[in-house]
Protein backbone atom coordinates (compact mmCIF):
# COMPACT_ATOMS: atom_id res chain seq x y z
CA UNK A 1 0.00 0.00 0.00
CA UNK A 2 1.62 3.44 -0.87
CA UNK A 3 0.71 6.73 0.64
CA UNK A 4 -0.87 10.04 -1.32
CA UNK A 5 1.46 13.19 -1.14
CA UNK A 6 -0.75 14.22 1.77
CA UNK A 7 -0.62 11.22 3.83
CA UNK A 8 3.48 11.61 2.60
CA UNK A 9 3.09 15.20 3.85
CA UNK A 10 1.30 14.39 6.95
CA UNK A 11 3.83 11.79 7.77
CA UNK A 12 6.63 14.49 7.80
CA UNK A 13 5.44 16.91 9.51
CA UNK A 14 4.37 14.91 12.43
CA UNK A 15 7.44 13.26 12.85
CA UNK A 16 9.31 16.84 12.37
CA UNK A 17 7.14 17.44 14.86
CA UNK A 18 8.15 14.66 17.49
CA UNK A 19 11.47 15.34 16.88
CA UNK A 20 11.26 19.46 17.66
CA UNK A 21 8.94 18.99 20.19
CA UNK A 22 11.67 16.31 22.25
CA UNK A 23 14.58 18.57 21.63
CA UNK A 24 13.01 22.34 22.70
CA UNK A 25 10.71 20.53 25.89
CA UNK A 26 13.30 20.36 28.08
CA UNK A 27 14.20 23.86 27.82
CA UNK A 28 10.62 25.09 28.55
CA UNK A 29 10.03 23.03 31.13
CA UNK A 30 13.42 23.82 32.80
CA UNK A 31 14.38 27.71 32.15
CA UNK A 32 17.76 28.24 32.64
CA UNK A 33 16.45 31.20 34.90
CA UNK A 34 15.41 28.73 37.23
CA UNK A 35 16.96 25.93 39.43
CA UNK A 36 16.80 22.71 38.30
CA UNK A 37 14.20 21.00 40.56
CA UNK A 38 15.60 18.32 42.81
CA UNK A 39 14.58 15.35 41.31
CA UNK A 40 16.11 16.02 37.81
CA UNK A 41 19.27 16.76 39.73
CA UNK A 42 18.63 12.96 41.54
CA UNK A 43 18.22 11.36 38.31
CA UNK A 44 21.39 12.96 37.14
CA UNK A 45 22.99 11.20 39.67
CA UNK A 46 21.48 8.00 39.40
CA UNK A 47 20.48 6.96 36.37
CA UNK A 48 23.72 6.15 34.70
CA UNK A 49 24.29 3.93 37.56
CA UNK A 50 20.97 2.40 36.89
CA UNK A 51 21.51 2.38 33.12
CA UNK A 52 24.91 0.12 33.63
CA UNK A 53 23.25 -2.06 36.10
CA UNK A 54 20.48 -2.76 33.39
CA UNK A 55 22.87 -3.49 30.74
CA UNK A 56 24.96 -6.33 33.27
CA UNK A 57 21.55 -8.03 34.14
CA UNK A 58 20.38 -7.71 30.30
CA UNK A 59 24.39 -9.19 29.23
CA UNK A 60 23.95 -11.78 31.78
CA UNK A 61 20.45 -13.03 31.49
CA UNK A 62 21.20 -16.18 28.85
CA UNK A 63 24.08 -16.97 29.61
CA UNK A 64 25.09 -21.10 30.46
CA UNK A 65 27.69 -21.91 32.98
CA UNK A 66 27.55 -24.97 31.68
CA UNK A 67 27.77 -24.78 27.91
CA UNK A 68 29.07 -23.20 24.58
CA UNK A 69 31.71 -20.64 26.56
CA UNK A 70 30.64 -21.05 30.11
CA UNK A 71 30.42 -16.98 29.67
CA UNK A 72 33.65 -16.04 29.46
CA UNK A 73 33.06 -13.05 26.78
CA UNK A 74 30.39 -11.89 28.79
CA UNK A 75 32.70 -11.35 31.65
CA UNK A 76 35.41 -10.46 29.89
CA UNK A 77 33.08 -7.61 27.93
CA UNK A 78 31.55 -6.41 32.05
CA UNK A 79 35.35 -6.15 32.67
CA UNK A 80 36.31 -4.10 29.92
CA UNK A 81 33.62 -1.88 30.78
CA UNK A 82 34.42 -1.42 34.18
CA UNK A 83 38.07 -1.22 33.48
CA UNK A 84 37.14 1.76 31.20
CA UNK A 85 34.78 3.60 33.19
CA UNK A 86 36.83 3.69 36.37
CA UNK A 87 39.42 5.13 33.87
CA UNK A 88 37.87 7.34 31.64
CA UNK A 89 34.46 8.04 33.75
CA UNK A 90 32.55 8.04 30.39
CA UNK A 91 29.35 5.95 29.78
CA UNK A 92 29.55 5.83 26.28
CA UNK A 93 33.27 4.86 26.27
CA UNK A 94 32.57 2.39 28.58
CA UNK A 95 29.42 0.98 26.86
CA UNK A 96 31.03 0.89 23.76
CA UNK A 97 34.48 -0.75 24.54
CA UNK A 98 32.80 -3.60 26.71
CA UNK A 99 30.61 -3.69 23.61
CA UNK A 100 32.84 -4.45 21.07
CA UNK A 101 35.66 -5.96 23.41
CA UNK A 102 32.54 -8.84 23.17
CA UNK A 103 31.93 -8.85 19.99
CA UNK A 104 35.02 -9.32 18.93
CA UNK A 105 35.51 -12.05 21.18
CA UNK A 106 32.29 -14.05 20.16
CA UNK A 107 33.02 -13.40 16.17
CA UNK A 108 36.84 -14.17 16.07
CA UNK A 109 37.52 -16.10 19.29
CA UNK A 110 34.87 -17.83 20.77
CA UNK A 111 33.31 -19.10 17.67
Amino acid sequence: MTMSITQQVITIAMVVLGTMLTRFLPFIVFPSNKPTPKYVQYLGRVLPSAVLGLLIIYCFKDVSLLSGSHGIPELIGVGMVALLHCWKKKMLLSIAGGTITYMILVQLVFN
